[in-house]
């Protein structure tokens, strides 16, 4: 369940520009209408990408991955418990609550068999390792064959090359 509040000052704000960011914008119109969308970091380096979710009081029974047709998916749900016990009367509720879906298309250098996930402290990291064949490697260059039936001497190069 969400709680919605109306703040006209942040409407106008929002109406009229009143100096907020864009991605400031998005993120209290995604707040305004109940959607909760929790950020994702996603960084890569020669051997995998790496996607870090933060899920602050979460479990880890509460998330589910899937991968599915090049596409790795995110879902989990925090609930409020809105059971007035010990008398509690709730002034403000500014902390997200709901549903939440997460959705990332991967790019086919990839290893999809091979994703491993862990969770700790609140983040969410998903390991996604690079193929093989998608890792630089080194390529050698030798000379060509009439060199050698020259007897002549055969230079070797070493080239970078990214696949």
């Amino acid at each position: 369940m969400n709680y919605l509040t109306f703040d006209p000052y942040r409407e106008f704000n929002r109406i009229f520009g009143g100096g907020t960011t864009p991605a400031r914008r998005d993120r209290e119109e995604e707040m305004s209408l109940g959607a909760w969308i929790p950020p994702v970091d996603i960084h890569e380096d020669q051997e995998k990408l790496v996607l870090t979710a933060e899920l602050p009081g979460f479990k880890q029974d509460q998330i589910e991955i899937q991968l599915e047709g090049g596409v790795l998916t995110i879902r989990g749900e925090r609930r409020f418990e809105d059971e007035k016990q010990n008398g509690k009367n709730y002034h403000r509720v500014e902390r997200s609550y709901g549903q939440f879906v997460r959705s990332f298309t991967l790019p086919n250098n990839v290893d999809r068999d091979n994703v491993r996930a862990r969770f700790s402290d609140g983040l969410l990291h998903i390991e996604i390792p690079k193929r093989e064949e998608a890792k630089p490697r080194q390529i050698r260059i030798s000379g060509d064959g009439a060199q050698e039936k020259r007897g002549k001497e055969n230079k070797t190069i070493d080239v970078q090359s990214r696949a």
